[in-house]
């Protein structure tokens, strides 16, 4: 019989909160979630302690030190959030699951990420940041109509969100005046510097990860498909209202060597950023057959029978509960204490 161990749970919890922009807790689990977890790993035999990431968390995860920390926490404020809790943990020697504060870092920022990859060779589509601290006033670039950016048609996007926060069908723009009411409202509603992308049109993929070392495995890619074609774009609408709009196809239709590049590139990019443990990365195929980074997820959704992780998993052969066992087991692995 397998070992059994004291696990924490950290994570942010859906709270109805109405300030701020619409999607402010879209990264936040809800009891449902957190519930699954707690029984997955139940169920390998573990005792299992929750730890909500409020103010208070160092000190009771410090007075309680589980054995290791399962941690889905998106941390509270500002680009580097997500470090929060890995960061703690780190300081208070308690192993965890996930990546360290770092990556959770650089993986946060959109543009901080995609600066590093296209520097190791990673194909993402062109882009340019423009700073918070400049879009504001009457005479800012973006009321001027003068901002710099890709040709269009181009995707607006916050820096640092996720969950497809910040994104919308009014998202991707084909207008200087529309680019500039886009980038407008973003900075207005999330405080933080805008990313303008340009807009691959073409088929969407994610691809899921899991585990260490030479023991990485790399889940075949999923294809999301949009069945109005009008409005293929991944937002939060899209996620949280209308996923009976889309459908999935794991493994896609596409050929042996664009599969092979989607998981060859998604390993090569978990490696770049010194993933731990699982993380979910996205692309985009363009016309020319060309695969593009789009973003990382290094705490995916985790939602079962709703989030992309847990479903292209499950298209893989993996049940929930031995999805998040063998990620506590990575994790167990990785510090020695399997």
């Amino acid at each position: 019989m397998s070992k059994s161990f004291r696990v924490g749970i950290a994570y942010n919890l859906k709270k109805g909160v109405l300030e701020g922009p619409p999607d402010a807790e879209a990264e936040f689990d809800d009891l449902d979630t957190i519930g699954a977890i707690k029984t997955a790993l139940e169920s390998g035999g573990h005792q299992v302690e929750l730890f909500e990431a409020e103010p208070d968390f160092p000190v009771r995860v410090a007075a309680s030190k589980p054995d290791i920390v399962f941690n889905i926490a998106e941390g509270s404020a500002g680009r580097g959030r997500e470090a929060q809790v890995p960061a703690i943990l780190n300081f208070l020697r308690i192993p965890f699951v996930g990546s360290d504060e770092t990556t959770m870092c650089i993986a946060m920022d959109k543009a901080l990420t995609k600066r590093l990859l296209a520097s190791q060779g990673v194909g993402t589509p062109e882009f340019t940041v423009i700073g918070k601290d400049s879009l504001h006033g009457s005479d800012s670039a973006a009321s001027q109509g003068v901002l710099d950016h890709p040709a269009f048609p181009v995707i607006v996007k916050p820096v640092a969100e996720g969950s497809g926060k910040g994104i919308t069908i009014d998202s991707v723009v084909t207008s200087d005046k529309g680019l500039s009411s886009a980038v407008s409202e973003l900075s207005s509603l999330y405080a933080q510097d805008i990313l303008i992308e340009k807009f691959i049109e073409g088929r969407e993929f994610t691809v899921g990860l899991l585990g260490n070392g030479a023991q990485t495995r790399v889940f075949a890619p999923m294809e999301v498909i949009f069945r109005d074609k009008s409005n293929s774009i991944y937002s939060f609408d899209i996620k949280r209202y209308f996923k009976q709009h889309i459908d999935y196809a794991c493994p896609p239709d596409i050929s042996a060597d664009i599969r092979k590049q989607l998981e060859d590139t998604a390993l090569k990019i978990y490696r770049i950023l010194e993933c731990r443990d699982f993380a979910r990365i996205d692309f985009r195929l363009s016309a020319e057959g060309q695969v593009c980074f789009i973003e990382i997820n290094p705490i995916p959704g985790l939602a079962p029978g709703y989030s992309d992780y847990p479903m292209l998993a499950e298209f893989c052969g993996i049940d929930y509960n031995t999805l998040i066992l063998s990620i506590l087991d990575s994790a167990l692995a990785r510090y020695g204490l399997r």
